[in-house]
């Protein structure tokens, strides 16, 4: 019960400064990604492939206008109402909340690249600034007066608080969906275990590495239009990958705009 509501309940994890991995909290982060290997028990259908591409973009656009340039560097203004949905979106990634997400981004901007940087690949293993940082001990907490401006919502806090609930409810919504469907119709060949796996395990973990390569990838190859204090890239894949988030140096440079591709050519769907 206690290692539940451990993974359940953010507050009950006690604050340790230790940088090694937290092994018994990232138990479930570990059978997401194993769970993929279901794939080859449950199947694949047309279905599956389009609601697993679909959420992929939702998702990769949620993590990127949202938590990254709302939550993080407040680029653009909204009402109260559509900054929850906001938040509701990004948490489906499963990319803990959007205070926990703009916390930590908003600390990679003041030391970026130096050896207070979680994820720098600059200062870090390859391993450690692209998963490693997030599953230690030392970050599963963050510096609340960074976002004081986040907290002063509830219905943020509560959402960082239980971070899990959002992605919990769109595995039963996949999985009711594709019981309906199977019942309903049995020539799409689609089931319930069968989407959950493609449009949340498969989905999932490719909307993570992609996010997470920025910071593993975006600060070590491409190009630099700007000499600013990193070693911030702009790389054409990731920015494909990520709608516009690729265009880091771009970023790096003007942290406060919301658009982030600057010439016809910088594609920036977000």
């Amino acid at each position: 019960m206690k290692k539940l509501i451990y993974w359940l309940d953010n507050a009950s994890v006690p604050h340790d400064n230790s940088q090694a991995i937290d092994w018994k909290r990232i138990v479930p982060f570990i059978l997401l990604h194993l769970s993929c290997l279901l794939v080859f028990f449950v199947g694949v259908s047309k279905t599956s492939i389009i609601i697993a591409l679909f959420l992929y973009w939702l998702r990769i656009f949620s993590i990127g206008a949202f938590y990254h340039r709302y939550f993080s560097h407040r680029t653009f203004k909204t009402n109260r109402f559509w900054q929850l949905v906001f938040a509701i979106l990004g948490a489906s990634s499963a990319q803990r909340g959007p205070i926990w997400w703009a916390a930590h981004h908003r600390h990679h901007h003041q030391v970026t690249d130096k050896k207070e940087d979680p994820h720098s690949p600059w200062t870090q293993p390859f391993w450690r600034s692209h998963l490693g940082w997030f599953l230690s001990y030392a970050n599963f907490h963050y510096d609340k007066n960074k976002v004081r401006d986040l907290l002063k919502f509830p219905e943020l806090c509560l959402l960082d608080r239980f971070d899990v609930i959002v992605p919990f409810i769109l595995i039963i919504l996949l999985f009711v969906l594709g019981e309906i469907l199977k019942i309903y119709f049995p020539e799409l060949k689609s089931t319930g275990p069968q989407l959950v796996i493609w449009g949340f395990s498969i989905s999932t973990v490719l909307t993570l590495h992609t996010t997470v390569s920025i910071n593993s990838f975006g600060h070590k190859y491409g190009r630099r239009r700007y000499k600013t204090k990193d070693h911030s890239k702009n790389n054409v894949l990731l920015a494909l990958l990520t709608f516009g988030e690729g265009w880091h140096n771009n970023h790096h440079r003007y942290p406060a705009t919301a658009q982030q591709g600057f010439h016809w050519w910088e594609i920036d769907i977000t």
